[in-house]
């Protein structure tokens, strides 16, 4: 005879703080194992986070509210907001209905990614460096834009420059319009479906940017619940991760300024690319944790390897 699985949620009834719900979430995660990454690296500041959008309460709130007690409909929605991270394993974003990138708030929702980019370092304190007169870059583009952040980020780094958002997918450029609109930048930031080029109108860029889909494909397979709730097309990049970054380094030589550059991340596969491409000569970013996965590849270079 099987057993009922217990409710892990059951004895919630008790917990009159948002103190106990924070440590009882935390355990909660532990214990059923949730995947992490997506809003936070650890189960304390996820779960803070969750709870505190959930009550409506400030994320900066202080230590005391820890100490608030609790009203029953509080202790209900914390329930029920819990129920839907922890056992149906919905990502914490698409509950909030909101992700953070580089201090700024954007929407999204289960037709995008959750955005989590290297780029949120590089375009303020390295991309600069990379260009002959950044104050002169008049035309950048944003490959596989999702719900739009990087193209927003760059918008906001490049005042004086017009961005091309690009992506295939339909449904993630209603989101990523959502986005544009609520920053204020829809004369700046256009928004185009496109198979990396294909369909987009030829014109040059100073900069392209994009962080594509790279996993290789029995890597998507395995993933977890959370991350497999994510549009697949945003995290395949076929057998071996590089079909869609093949694609786009063809393509661009045709795109950039003789002084241009593409900047790519690649996530685990920096030693393929390297392999790969190495008449490219790609230049490798550091980044705060070591990973060191957001190349750097010149005009020149593309236009004598192909």
């Amino acid at each position: 005879m099987s057993r009922r699985k217990t409710d892990p949620l059951a004895r919630t009834a008790r917990l009159g703080t948002l103190g106990a719900w924070l440590a009882f979430a935390v355990r909660l995660y532990a214990r059923e194992k949730i995947a992490l990454g997506q809003v936070a690296a650890g189960a304390h500041d996820e779960a803070l986070y969750l709870l505190l959008r959930t009550l409506g309460w400030p994320l900066d709130s202080d230590a005391r509210v820890l100490h608030q007690a609790l009203t029953a409909r509080e202790r209900t929605a914390l329930r029920e907001v819990l129920r839907r991270r922890v056992v149906e394993r919905i990502p914490a974003a698409y509950l909030t209905r909101e992700a953070w990138l580089g201090g700024r708030r954007f929407y999204v929702d289960e037709r995008v990614i959750i955005p989590l980019s290297y780029f949120v370092e590089i375009i303020p304190r390295q991309l600069d460096g990379w260009l002959r007169d950044p104050a002169k870059v008049r035309r950048v583009a944003d490959v596989c834009t999702g719900s739009g952040c990087l193209a927003i980020l760059l918008a906001r780094h490049f005042p004086r420059a017009k961005v091309d958002a690009i992506d295939l997918s339909a449904a993630a450029l209603e989101v990523a319009k959502i986005n544009v609109t609520a920053h204020k930048l829809t004369r700046r930031v256009t928004l185009h479906r496109g198979d990396v080029f294909d369909g987009v109108p030829a014109v040059k860029y100073d900069v392209i940017l994009s962080n594509p889909p790279y996993e290789p494909s029995s890597l998507v397979d395995a993933q977890t619940p959370e991350f497999k709730a994510e549009p697949r097309l945003a995290h395949d990049g076929g057998q071996d991760g590089l079909v869609i970054i093949r694609q786009l380094l063809r393509q661009a030589r045709t795109r950039l300024t003789p002084e241009g550059i593409v900047l790519i991340e690649v996530g685990g596969l920096r030693a393929a690319m390297d392999r790969e491409f190495a008449a490219l000569e790609p230049h490798w970013l550091h980044t705060e944790d070591g990973a060191d996965c957001v190349g750097v590849i010149h005009a020149a270079r593309l236009r004598a390897w192909y």
